[in-house]
């Protein structure tokens, strides 16, 4: 099973940027999908999850209304929109995936199975 991110980068304050979580090995439609992202000495936080259903979201509050989580069933792929990027979303972002998770788990890295290797996000103010 391979996860892996794409679409990282430099951008400025306020600008937006793309990423992608392309799988191999394992159907994006039945697992929930989430996004972390990990800054230099923090822990990994919780971005947003994706249900197997393609439609029921989750977002840290962070990130609400500026995000947007989404899955293209055809490329076996999961998109992060993100738009109005400010410094602090600087990290280094991971796809995460797993057939089994369950509500109350959701925003704990530990409860995902499978992981990318990560994208690096750099907002400059």
């Amino acid at each position: 099973v391979q996860l892996v991110e794409s679409g990282g980068g430099l951008v400025q304050a306020g600008g937006s940027l793309r990423l992608a979580c392309a799988a191999s090995s394992l159907k994006l439609t039945t697992y929930s999908m989430g996004w972390f992202r990990q800054a230099p000495g923090a822990e990994r936080e919780f971005v947003v999850r994706l249900n197997q259903n393609g439609v029921t979201t989750d977002y840290s509050d962070s990130v609400k209304d500026r995000f947007t989580i989404s899955r293209d069933n055809d490329k076996n792929t999961v998109c992060l929109q993100m738009n109005r990027l400010r410094p602090d979303d600087t990290a280094v972002y991971y796809c995460a995936a797993d057939p089994t998770i369950i509500m109350s788990t959701i925003t704990n890295p530990d409860a995902y199975k499978y992981w990318g290797q990560g994208t690096l996000v750099t907002v400059s103010s």
